[in-house]
């Protein structure tokens, strides 16, 4: 018996000198065509490498997925030395059932490495095969035909597996379509108040992987007729902090869903704060979807109360006054009229200084002492602004529904 000659990759893909003729191919084709009795058993040899190296994936993907590995693997090995036998029929190309396979496992969700490496451990377990053929006394195979069919198995191997790259990265990308398609389409459904539908809900909870007794927040950024995005990345953001939202763009907001049953509104807040570029509000749903609809409308309005052009994010929770003033015009129009009217009457440089003090006073309580401190003057000058302010608006800062009159008046002017 002659020993088994040692030929790596590296060394039948060395060229050769000697022309392939008709005689070579015959005997090539000879040599494969002994391997079609054996391919189930080779295939079924490969599929339990495969499975054993890629357990951590198939082991918990069911019965149902390693059967069709199995399955697809003999089909792949009977297909496979049928070609390289030149006994395949010339309509049924290798390369339909390399695409019919990444797209497949694109679909199935298996590691793109794992079916690489099915094909690798595939041709070279057919390689080792054809050289135990060697010592066949009734086949005429010697080492020049062996590098030949070398040569011909690892090049089919790099046609393998750019055309199943191709075809695996086109499913994904087109399932990703898909599903986001699927995702916009139930956030779309949310804003539309459709969560409290209990069929649409459960559906909704499903594609977008929450569960039904989540607490949700919703995040409304405002385009203000910018292409600029308000929102730079934030479910790259939260998905660090091992947050996974989803978002969707609705007329002039970009909006976002997030599950918060481990994140209060505060830490949420903070941390978008690197990503805002524009106005900002959130809102939070405690009932979780049913909610959103309503968590979308009080987000989107509270971002509304920021200055145009500002870059800023804030809850609800902290801008209640300003909410409702927003929400009622005309009420807010009169309120202004009734409180500060008459300093707004005043020379533009004496209303600006009066409402300056006013904002001093009602932000330490009516101090004097604290509100001199923050304006840089003498407490006396507080106290006389104070004396005009309260004979302009008839009004004491010393009553209580007098000073949340004056406070909701002065927030209403936008100072």
């Amino acid at each position: 018996m002659r020993p088994t000659p040692h030929l790596t990759r590296q060394k039948v893909s060395r060229p050769s000198n000697r022309v392939v003729d008709d005689k070579l191919r015959t005997q090539i084709a000879r040599g494969w065509e002994s391997l079609l009795d054996h391919s189930d058993a080779i295939a079924d040899g490969i599929t339990l490498t495969l499975l054993e190296n890629g357990h951590y994936y198939y082991d918990p993907a069911g019965p149902e997925l390693r059967a069709e590995v199995r399955a697809s693997t003999r089909e792949h090995v009977r297909r496979g030395i049928r070609t390289m036998a030149g006994l395949a029929d010339p309509k049924d190309k290798a390369i339909h059932i390399w695409r019919q396979t990444g797209r497949r496992r694109a679909r199935q969700g298996v590691p793109m490495e794992l079916v690489l490496n099915a094909y690798s451990l595939g041709t070279r377990v057919l390689w080792e095969a054809l050289l135990k053929q060697r010592d066949n006394p009734d086949l005429d195979i010697d080492d020049h035909v062996l590098l030949i069919a070398g040569q011909q198995i690892w090049s089919a191997l790099d046609v393998q597996n750019a055309t199943l790259v191709d075809s695996y990265r086109r499913e994904s990308s087109r399932l990703q379509r898909r599903d986001l398609q699927r995702q916009q389409s139930f956030l779309d459904g949310l804003v539309e108040g459709r969560g409290s539908d209990p069929v649409f809900a459960s559906q909704a909870r499903d594609v977008l992987g929450i569960s039904a007794d989540d607490p949700l927040a919703c995040v409304v950024a405002h385009f203000d007729g910018s292409l600029d995005e308000p929102l730079r990345s934030p479910e790259d953001r939260l998905e660090r902090a091992g947050v996974y939202s989803s978002w969707h763009v609705r007329g002039g907001t970009y909006f976002g869903l997030v599950p918060t049953s481990e994140l209060t509104m505060p830490a949420l807040v903070k941390l978008l704060q690197p990503s805002v570029a524009g106005r900002v509000g959130i809102a939070g749903s405690a009932e979780g979807i049913s909610g959103f609809a309503t968590a979308y409308h009080l987000a989107g309005r509270a971002a509304e109360t920021l200055p145009r052009g500002s870059q800023q994010i804030v809850s609800v929770a902290d801008r209640l006054p300003e909410l409702l003033l927003g929400g009622s015009p005309g009420v807010t129009s009169l309120l202004v009229s009734e409180t500060l009217g008459a300093v707004l009457a005043q020379p533009q440089q004496q209303a600006d200084l009066l409402l300056e003090t006013l904002g001093a006073l009602l932000a330490h309580d009516a101090s004097p002492t604290h509100a001199a401190e923050q304006l840089f003057c003498h407490r006396n000058t507080v106290i006389y602004r104070m004396k005009q302010i309260e004979s302009l608006t008839g009004r004491s800062l010393q009553k209580p529904r007098d000073k949340l009159l004056l406070t909701l008046g002065l927030l209403a002017t936008g100072r």
